[in-house]
């Protein structure tokens, strides 16, 4: 349960936010789906507007479109999507251990123009408070550019943003992060379409079987497939109809990680 005071912090920042027109990053996953809730609410008091503008990215799952458009008009809030080619940019398909940088640099910078052509006074995300403790060079981007994000402002984690969500009855708080597909490669590799094609499939398949937390890590050829650490016995169990349908993607070797799912595991050998 989020604590009050944090509440109460929250509640006083989006209501500060929307006495402007607000547009917020919306990606329809939990953070970004609580904050267009309660920005909405806050938005409807104030008599100002709110648009929530879903960046529908090559490197995002195709999953994520549907959801947040199907949220946001659940929400009544009004909702448009912009493609973005993030292949464009050399930054990012190297994978350097910045590309994460570069890649919230193209989509906020769009999004702030975006908002300048509307006469949108301010552009939100849904960064919390977890995320400031983690290895996200996209923050410096979001700072850079002057975009508000006030789950983090406020000190609201990840667990008290699912809890908020169930308070209010929506099925979203039991939705899984979906980060774009890149944090499937190693830093160093370049991202390739095809490649992400068949993690974005191996990682749907998995989650069709009834697992939650699932990412499909790619080294080489071979894929390292991460699930809650109470899910590994039955990934286990599971063992030959996974290894064969990842197979049958172009995996030559499919391995299971015992230590199960870490998000940012792929940052874990380069800290410096």
């Amino acid at each position: 349960m989020m604590d009050l005071a944090k509440r109460e912090q929250l509640d006083v920042c989006l209501t500060r936010l929307a006495q402007k027109d607000c547009l917020l990053a919306f990606s329809g996953g939990a953070d970004s789906a609580l904050l267009l809730v309660l920005l909405s609410r806050a938005c409807q008091k104030a008599g100002t507007r709110l648009v929530a503008i879903h960046i529908n990215t090559e490197l995002s799952p195709n999953e994520d479109l549907e959801l947040a458009r199907t949220f946001a008009q659940k929400m009544n809030v009004s909702f448009e999507a912009l493609h973005l080619n993030e292949w464009m940019n050399p930054e990012i398909v190297a994978n350097g251990r910045d590309r994460c940088y570069h890649c919230k640099k193209l989509l906020f910078s769009t999004l702030k123009e975006f908002a300048e052509k509307r006469n949108i006074e301010h552009v939100i995300d849904g960064t919390n408070h977890d995320d400031l403790g983690q290895y996200r060079p996209g923050l410096k981007a979001i700072k850079e550019l002057g975009i508000f994000s006030p789950l983090a402002y406020s000190g609201v984690t990840k667990v008290e943003v699912r809890s908020l969500l169930e308070e209010l009855g929506l099925e979203v708080a039991h939705r899984p992060s979906s980060p774009c597909l890149a944090t499937r490669f190693p830093y160093g590799r370049a991202l390739d379409r095809h490649w992400m094609q068949k993690i974005d499939k191996a990682e749907r398949f998995i989650k069709d079987m009834g697992f939650f937390n699932v990412r499909v890590r790619l080294h080489e050829s071979t894929a390292r497939i991460e699930v809650d650490k109470t899910d590994v016995p039955r990934l286990f169990d599971n063992r030959e109809i996974v290894t064969s349908a990842l197979k049958s993607l172009g995996f030559t070797h499919v391995s299971i990680d015992l230590e199960g799912f870490r998000s940012g595991s792929m940052d874990a050998t380069h800290e410096s």
